[in-house]
């Protein structure tokens, strides 16, 4: 029992050294992590719809 107690006795006292974000940052980055999340899945959207095409033509100059 006490080893827990020292452990969070010294878990809460990092958490306390620990520079926290402010709102408007946290916003911030939320906001950045969806724009470039979005982006990422267009990207990834785009060369999957060529790579089908591709490989349709394929298919079907082979048959």
């Amino acid at each position: 029992m006490k080893r827990i107690r020292r452990f969070l006795a010294e878990a809460v006292s990092e958490l306390r050294k620990v520079s926290w974000p402010t709102f408007v940052q946290t916003r911030n980055l939320t906001v950045l992590v969806f724009a470039v999340s979005i982006a990422v899945g267009v990207f990834v959207a785009f060369w999957d719809q060529v790579f089908q095409g591709v490989i349709g033509i394929i298919g079907n100059a082979l048959s």
